[in-house]
C-alpha cells in the first residue's frame, strides 16, 4: 500500500470526522466541551490532549500535546486555532477549521484544552 495514499485517507476521515461538529445543535452549552472534544478533536488530538489519538498516529506533522504547545498562548490564540484552523495560527494546514462552531462552543473548548496543560 502507498503511504502517501493511505496518510492522504486518513487526513481526509479526520477532516470528515470533526466536519460532524456542523451536525451539533447549534444550542450545545458551555458544559458540553468535553462532548465536542469527545466527537471533533480526540480522533487526533487523543483522550488526553497527548496528540496521540488513532488518526493522529498517521499524520504528518503530528497533532500536538497540548501541555506543552499551548504554553503562553492566549485564549484568543487557542479560539482562532479552533476556528480558523491550524493554518489560521500559522500551524500545521491538517488541522481542519470548525468554523461552525458558536463562540460559545469556542470558549467552552479554549477552558477545556486548557486544562491539559495543568
Amino acid at each position: 500500500m502507498n503511504h502517501k495514499r493511505f496518510a492522504t485517507g486518513l487526513v481526509i476521515v479526520a477532516a470528515i470526522a470533526t466536519s460532524g461538529v456542523a451536525l451539533l445543535p447549534s444550542t450545545v452549552h458551555a458544559q458540553d466541551a468535553a462532548a465536542v472534544y469527545a466527537q471533533s478533536c480526540t480522533a487526533c488530538h487523543g483522550s488526553a490532549g497527548k496528540g496521540d489519538g488513532p488518526a493522529g498516529k498517521f499524520l504528518n506533522p503530528k497533532p500536538t500535546d497540548f501541555s506543552v504547545s499551548l504554553k503562553g498562548k492566549t485564549d484568543d490564540w487557542i479560539a482562532k486555532a479552533i476556528k480558523g484552523g491550524g493554518q489560521a495560527v500559522g500551524e500545521s494546514p491538517v488541522m481542519p477549521p470548525s468554523p461552525n462552531l458558536s463562540d460559545e462552543q469556542v470558549k467552552a473548548l479554549v477552558d477545556y484544552v486548557k486544562h491539559f496543560g495543568s
